[in-house]
C-alpha cells in the first residue's frame, strides 16, 4: 500500500461511515479498484483488517463532536449524572445484539456477504427504503420527521429494538448509520436525536470491531502495511468524518433524507455496470508462491 492509497480509504472511510450510504460497501470497492485484495489471501485478509481499524479515526472524530455526551455518560458512569448513566445504559442496550451475533455469525457473513454483487443488492434495497420512507412522510405532509421524541425520552427497550435492528448493517452495503437511524425513527425519536443515538452507538460498537479486528488480524495487518500507512489512513479518517458528521446533522436539519436514497440507487448502478464489464470483480490467477495465511 503506498501512502496515497492509505490517504484514499481513509478518506472514503471517514466520508461513509455516519452517512447512510455503508462504509464497508465503498471500502470493499475501492479496495478491488485499488488492486489491494489481489494476489494472495494473506493481501485480502490484511485489506480487511486495515479497512476496520482505521475506523478508529472517524470514531475518535464523533467523541470530539459530541465531548458534551460522552462526559455526560461518563459521569453517569460513576454514579454522577443519572440522566448520562441511562442514556449510557442505552447505549449499552443497542450494542449487546450486534455483539452476539457478529461473533456468531463472522464466518458465514464474510463467506456469503462480503462481495461485490451483495453489496449492489444491499444499496439498492436500502436506497428503495430511504426514498419509500420519504415518499410516505411526503403523503403525511411531514418530509423531515421533525416530531418525536428526545434522546434523553428513550427507553432501555426501544433501545434494543434499535440494536437488533443494527444487526442488519453485518450486511455490506446495508449501512449501520442507515438501519439505526431508520429504527430510531420507528420506535418515536425524532430524526435529530435518531442521528445523536446513530452515532453514539456507533463509538462503540466500531470501537469494539476495531479492537476485535485488531486482536485478531492485527500481525498480518503490520506485516503488509507500516505504522505510517495505519497512521495516515486514520488520520484521514478523522479529518473527513468531521466534514460528513457536521454536514449531515446540518443537512438533516433542514431536508430529509431523500438525497441518500437516490445515491445509493446510483451508485448500485454504476458498480453493477463495473461487474458486468468486468472492471472489477475478476476473479485474479492465483499466487501459487504466496503464503497461506496463518
Amino acid at each position: 500500500m503506498t501512502w496515497w492509497q492509505a490517504v484514499i480509504l481513509g478518506i472514503v472511510e471517514g466520508l461513509t461511515e455516519y452517512l447512510p450510504v455503508s462504509s464497508t460497501g465503498h471500502l470493499l470497492i475501492v479496495q478491488e479498484l485499488l488492486g489491494l485484495t489481489t494476489g494472495s489471501e494473506t493481501a485480502k485478509q490484511a485489506a480487511d483488517a486495515y479497512a476496520i481499524c482505521i475506523q478508529a479515526g472517524a470514531i475518535v472524530a464523533v467523541l470530539g463532536l459530541y465531548a458534551g455526551r460522552i462526559k455526560q455518560m461518563s459521569l453517569g458512569l460513576v454514579g454522577r449524572d443519572p440522566a448520562g448513566q441511562r442514556l449510557m445504559m442505552n447505549i449499552f442496550a443497542g450494542f449487546v445484539p450486534a455483539a452476539f451475533f457478529g461473533l456468531a455469525l463472522e464466518k458465514v457473513i464474510k463467506a456469503y456477504l462480503f462481495g461485490p454483487w451483495p453489496i449492489v443488492i444491499a444499496w439498492l434495497f436500502g436506497g428503495a427504503v430511504i426514498l419509500l420512507a420519504d415518499r410516505w412522510h411526503a403523503h403525511r405532509g411531514d418530509i423531515i420527521p421533525r416530531e418525536g421524541m428526545d434522546l434523553m425520552d428513550l427507553t432501555w427497550r426501544l433501545a434494543l429494538v434499535i440494536g437488533f435492528a443494527q444487526c442488519l448493517a453485518m450486511w455490506p452495503g446495508v449501512s449501520r448509520s442507515l438501519i439505526t437511524i431508520v429504527a430510531g425513527v420507528l420506535v418515536g425519536l425524532s430524526l435529530v436525536s435518531a442521528v445523536e443515538f446513530s452515532f453514539l452507538l456507533g463509538v462503540i460498537t466500531l470501537g469494539a470491531a476495531t479492537c476485535y479486528d485488531l486482536m485478531k488480524n492485527g500481525r498480518v495487518m503490520l506485516e503488509n502495511y507500516g505504522p505510517m500507512e495505519m497512521l495516515l489512513g486514520s488520520l484521514a479518517a478523522f479529518v473527513s468524518a468531521v466534514i460528513a458528521v457536521k454536514w449531515m446533522v446540518s443537512y438533516l436539519r433542514r431536508h430529509g433524507m431523500a438525497v441518500f436514497g437516490y445515491y445509493r440507487i446510483a451508485i448500485a448502478v454504476v458498480v453493477a455496470v463495473m461487474l458486468i464489464t468486468g472492471v472489477i470483480g475478476v476473479t485474479p490467477e492465483p499466487d501459487l508462491t504466496a503464503p497461506a495465511a496463518p
